[in-house]
C-alpha cells in the first residue's frame, strides 16, 4: 500500500540474506513474492542486505519502499539516517492494518537527558507520519494536510542552520529549536 501512495516508482525492495539464512530469510522472501502477486502494479525487487547497504550509500535514489526483517531493518534504517544527516532526523512508524506506533529511530537518547540538546525533529516527524497513517486509515484528508504543514515547518526550521541543535551543527537547544518549528507551523 505504501508503494502506491508514494511517487511513480511503485517499487518495493525486499532485503534479505536468503543465500545464507535459508530457512528464515528464505521464508521471508517467499512470502514477499507471494504477496507481490496480489499487487501487479507494484514492482518487487530483492537484494541481499550487504548489497543493499552498499547501494544505499552510493545510489539511494534507486530505492522507494524497503521491506525487510527486524534486524536488517534496524541496521539499514540507521544507515539511512546517517546518510540523511543523523539519527536526530530519522522518524519512524511501525504500522499495521489496525494499529500504528510512532517513534524516532534513535530511541530515547538517555546519554543526553536533561542537557537540552536533543534534536526534536525525529519525534516531530514521527508524529507527522502517524497523522498520515491516520488520514489514510480514517479517510480524513485534513489530517494529511496537517502532516504536510508539520513537515514544511520542520524543513523551514532546518533551513535556519544556526538555530538547529548541536548534532546538526547549530547552537540551538531542544526548546529553542522546537519553538522555531512551532513558529513556522503557525505562519
Amino acid at each position: 500500500m505504501l508503494a502506491r501512495e508514494r511517487d511513480a516508482k511503485r517499487l518495493v525492495t525486499a532485503v534479505h540474506k536468503a543465500n545464507v539464512l535459508r530457512r528464515g530469510d528464505g521464508l521471508f522472501l517467499e512470502a514477499c513474492r507471494r504477496v507481490a502477486r496480489d499487487f501487479p502494479d507494484i514492482r518487487l525487487t530483492d537484494l541481499h542486505v550487504d548489497a543493499c547497504a552498499a547501494k544505499m550509500a552510493t545510489q539511494p535514489e534507486d530505492f522507494d519502499v524497503i521491506v525487510t526483517t527486524n534486524l536488517f531493518g534496524d541496521i539499514l534504517s540507521n544507515l539511512a539516517a546517517g546518510l540523511a544527516g543523523g539519527l536526530g532526523l530519522a522518524p519512524g512508524l511501525n504500522a499495521g492494518a489496525r494499529h500504528a506506533m510512532a517513534q524516532a529511530g534513535h530511541g530515547s537518547a538517555p546519554d543526553i537527558e536533561h542537557l537540552g540538546i536533543a534534536n526534536p525533529v525525529a519525534e516531530i516527524l514521527s508524529g507527522s507520519l502517524l497523522l498520515e497513517w491516520l488520514a489514510a486509515k480514517l479517510a480524513v484528508p485534513s489530517l494529511m494536510l496537517v502532516a504536510k504543514d508539520v513537515q514544511n515547518a520542520v524543513a523551514a526550521a532546518l533551513a535556519e542552520r544556526d538555530g538547529a541543535t548541536p548534532d546538526l551543527g547549530g547552537h540551538g537547544t531542544t526548546d529553542s529549536f522546537t519553538a522555531s518549528i512551532l513558529s513556522h507551523l503557525q505562519t
